[in-house]
């Protein structure tokens, strides 16, 4: 997996990188995985922006996306590894030997012709599921449950892998990407290995435009603003603010502290700064 950059030709390829899609076998999806994706544009059901900087972008149908892993003991060989729009890990199709298919997050080393399982007596091998309980201390996992059966909700992201790191009771102790140290569960599963499509985070997206494709429009700074639009506008020439950084409402940032969460405050070991 590599990062494949272009011959500056033009101003907008100068900087633009590509991920190499060598891994992927199948361009076109499984048109029976596939669901309408209605686009929000940042807006909330009163039709007022809740989340700036959102638009446009190019059309998408949903994959659905296995998480739960819940077909247990029933063995599924790898039939394809796809590419996902609407996520930067990629995706593998697998079909079960009872004829259904599904799709799964892809991990590294997945190839089409391999056999994964989700099952308690699994193999310690990538793409097979099973609960904590069930796992070796030091174990490379993802797309990990926080709550048993509730499906994968952490490290589910491109070049994501957690760590298991010891038992304690009914809870097992997990490393997180962050460095966070966690509790889980040790009656919650997670799937063997780590992420394809590591090189993602090198990814620079070289133009504007691009962007644009993604539905991501532009971000205007607030010093740039007039005193009514924005805490940082305003003042005599140019100023880079004058006082703490904050949101347009007000709102400090750029390490200001907004979590409030006491119900899971016991289960952090360890905080990820």
């Amino acid at each position: 997996m590599a990062v494949k950059s272009f011959k500056p030709t033009s101003a907008g390829l100068r900087h633009k990188d590509v991920a190499d899609f060598s891994i992927l076998t199948k361009k076109a999806p499984e048109k029976a995985l596939l669901e309408p994706k209605k686009r929000t544009g940042g807006r909330n059901a009163y039709g007022r922006i809740t989340t700036r900087h959102m638009g446009g972008g190019h059309k998408r149908m949903y994959r659905v996306i296995d998480f739960k892993r819940n077909k247990l003991d029933i063995p599924a060989k790898v039939a394809s590894v796809e590419y996902d729009p609407n996520r930067t890990a990629y995706i593998a199709l697998l079909n079960y030997v009872d004829g259904e298919k599904r799709y799964i997050l892809a991990p590294l080393n997945l190839n089409v012709g391999d056999t994964v399982i989700a099952s308690e007596t699994a193999d310690i091998r990538p793409g097979n599921t099973m609960t904590l309980a069930s796992m070796p201390v030091g174990t490379l996992i993802h797309n990990l449950e926080l709550l048993p059966n509730k499906g994968g909700k952490l490290v589910r992201a491109a070049g994501g892998v957690a760590q298991l790191m010891g038992r304690e009771g009914d809870y097992c102790q997990v490393k997180m990407p962050s460095g966070e140290m966690r509790k889980i569960h040790h009656r919650c599963r997670a799937t063997i290995g780590q992420l394809a499509n590591t090189e993602h985070m090198n990814i620079s997206i070289g133009k504007a435009g691009r962007s644009r494709w993604l539905g991501i429009r532009p971000t205007v700074r607030g010093v740039a603003m007039n005193p009514i639009d924005h805490p940082h506008g305003g003042g005599e020439g140019k100023t880079s603010g004058g006082g703490h950084p904050r949101t347009p409402w007000g709102q400090p940032t750029k390490g200001y502290k907004t979590r409030y969460n006491k119900r899971s405050d016991s289960f952090i070991i360890k905080r990820r700064k």
